[in-house]
């Protein structure tokens, strides 16, 4: 299994929600090819779906969605196409790790795996498959643009020039931001569940070696890792750093292509590995993972545990942080007083939309310095956890000040320059790029002028 790695796409969010295609009548729709850019093909289908999508979510397009949609579709295989010229690699760690984050978001919102598959109208199976492509992507499309932006450096006076040159009107307004610190209990799992968890892999592995069944068709039928298992669990080449400690101390000493490794135990659950090939410093194995299973029992029993912790911080017989410090089984912020990480800004300040649903529900209804009850959510690796929270401070919204709010300031000038650095690189690659477009687009008024030749 992977390390943890959180993307934030930059533009062209082409991602998940992309699966909503069978929901909304895909069958319907008399496919043709509207627009040819370079080799790709774009189809009417895809224009309707993100038209559909679009309607669906509530999001407001300034301009006609029928010729806006077609154009940011155009775009994107501008950049993969220049991606595969630059030799642009997306790891599968990556891909992965934002396939699992992005199903337990939603099973989050949901409430279950059987209403999620309802509610899109797919087997999970397809869901995860639609995410693992379209996340592919953007993800992309993020560091072909990272790329051609470079690395953009602004100075302080730039940044007082940009502030003061804006109108009041148009003065940047920051959303509220808050610092969360939280303690984690992982509920107790049985003995004789992490047994039958590990006689299971022993079968496996006897199945396997006995040459029984194929080592990929078992993790096809019962690998609970989401990203792998439709690939038989294979991973893709790798190097150490890519995956966590213990199963890459077990599958860079495989030797045998026909072996089974032992059973490995990770933050992720329990897997058994085969190797595939070595090439030098990296690695290509497949696995088959299996999640022992949280009883309600143990979960109630982790519930009430952290509500007797909050009481006796809330009775002032021990801190929050000296709580968070001994008692929390969360490694990441466990040695930071329990303070949670924002991975999308490197701080510890979030903007409600950046945190967990679960958490973010729970803070908005807070004041600084209070202490939730406990709930539980699905975490980043999938297990279901007990937790509790304290807001440590709020910043309420307001519009942006040079003095409080110069990062923001800077960051957003940054990323002004980056747009326009890859605006201007859109419009030269247009005037060397084939473009055909059928006649009911040629009225369009485009944000790049470039298409119609």
């Amino acid at each position: 299994m992977k390390k943890v790695f959180i993307i934030k796409p930059v533009i062209l969010f082409f991602l998940f929600l992309l699966v909503v295609n069978t929901v909304y009548g895909q069958d319907n729709i008399v496919d043709e090819v509207v627009w040819v850019v370079g080799d790709e093909a774009i189809l009417k289908s895809d224009i309707e779906q993100e038209r559909t999508r679009i309607q669906y979510e509530g999001i407001r397009m300034e301009g006609n969605p029928i010729c806006i949609i077609p154009e940011q579709l155009a775009v994107q295989k501008l950049y993969l196409h220049q991606a595969v010229i630059d030799s642009i690699e997306v790891s599968e760690a990556e891909v992965l790790q934002r396939v699992e984050m992005t199903t337990n978001e939603y099973l989050n919102q949901i409430g279950s795996r059987e209403k999620l598959e309802e509610y899109f109208n797919m087997s999970m199976t397809q869901i995860r498959e639609h995410m693992r492509e379209n996340i592919h992507q953007g993800i992309t499309v993020q560091k072909m643009q990272q790329k051609l932006a470079g690395d953009i450096k602004v100075t302080p006076a730039e940044v007082r020039r940009y502030f003061n040159s804006l109108p009041a009107d148009s003065i940047p307004f920051i959303p509220t931001q808050v610092e969360v610190q939280i303690i984690t209990m992982e509920p107790r799992i049985p003995l004789a569940e992490i047994e039958d968890v590990k006689k299971r892999l022993r079968e496996y592995t006897e199945r396997v070696v006995s040459g029984e069944s194929e080592f990929s068709t078992l993790a096809r039928l019962y690998s609970e890792d989401p990203g792998s298992y439709l690939r038989g669990g294979e991973l893709g080449f790798m190097g150490r750093a890519e995956l966590v400690p213990e199963y890459a101390n077990v599958a860079f000493n495989l030797q045998d292509p026909n072996k089974v490794s032992k059973i490995v135990e990770s933050e992720f659950g329990f897997h058994i590995i085969q190797l595939i090939e070595k090439r030098g410093d990296r690695i290509n194995t497949r696995h088959i993972l299996l999640k022992p299973k949280v009883s309600d029992e143990d979960l109630i029993e982790a519930t009430n545990r952290l509500d007797s912790i909050t009481n006796d911080i809330r009775n002032q017989k021990f801190t929050f942080e000296e709580a968070a410090s001994v008692l929390s089984h969360d490694k990441d912020t466990r040695n930071n007083n329990g303070l949670l990480p924002n991975p999308y800004t490197g701080t510890s300040r979030f903007e409600l939309a950046e945190l967990s649903q679960e958490i973010a529900k729970v803070v908005d209804k807070m004041n600084v310095g209070e202490i939730s009850n406990a709930f539980t959510m699905i975490n980043d690796k999938g297990k279901e956890v007990c937790l509790i929270v304290k807001l440590k401070t709020k910043i309420n919204g307001h519009k942006a000040t040079i003095t409080e709010d110069y990062q923001r300031l800077k960051d957003i000038l940054v990323s002004k320059r980056a747009e326009e650095k890859l605006h201007n690189w859109v419009l030269e690659k247009q005037k060397n790029t084939y473009v055909r477009i059928s006649d009911n687009w040629k009225d369009c008024e485009f944000q790049y002028p470039g298409w119609i030749k």
